[in-house]
């Protein structure tokens, strides 16, 4: 009896615990951006028009001076086009891509000035098939919270 209380408060203490740190899990949150999504779909029109197909796409909220880890899987050979944009209002936006062994394999960096600033886009042809790490992080002096939209395509024609 006495091992059987000792039993329900133990499971009474720890199992609320349980389920509330599995409710601080950290999840990426969308957002919405009128003249971010008007970007994405003229960028979509142009490459599907090169052959490119959409493989993945997300809007998220994004926090000023703070990389987004973007992880993605890529086939051998394949070639394909990655796609960041920032907020208008952002001074700086880059992007950086790593393999599997951490090694970085792009390097892209663009200013608020530059003709289409706020956009990143690069070809990308894997040497092997595996995962990469695409961390794109812009930075805005007036705004904390930020919008960012990615965009994997694949070339298929």
């Amino acid at each position: 009896m006495k091992n059987r209380i000792l039993l329900i408060l133990f499971l009474s203490f720890f199992l609320p615990g349980l389920s509330s740190s599995a409710q601080n899990i950290i999840r990426q949150q969308p957002c919405t951006s009128p003249e971010i999504l008007h970007q994405a779909d003229s960028i979509k029109q142009i490459l599907a028009k090169q052959g490119f197909t959409v493989v993945r796409e997300a809007s998220m909220q994004m926090v000023s001076e703070y990389e987004m880890p973007v992880i993605v899987p890529l086939t051998e050979g394949s070639w394909y086009q990655f796609v960041f944009i920032g907020d208008i209002t952002s001074r700086l936006y880059e992007v950086r891509m790593y393999d599997w062994n951490e090694k970085q394999v792009v390097y892209q960096k663009k200013y608020w000035g530059d003709v289409d600033g706020n956009v990143i886009s690069y070809s990308y042809i894997p040497k092997f098939s595996e995962f990469h790490m695409i961390k794109p992080v812009q930075v805005n002096k007036k705004k904390k919270d930020l919008c960012g939209y990615v965009m994997l395509l694949k070339k298929t024609k």
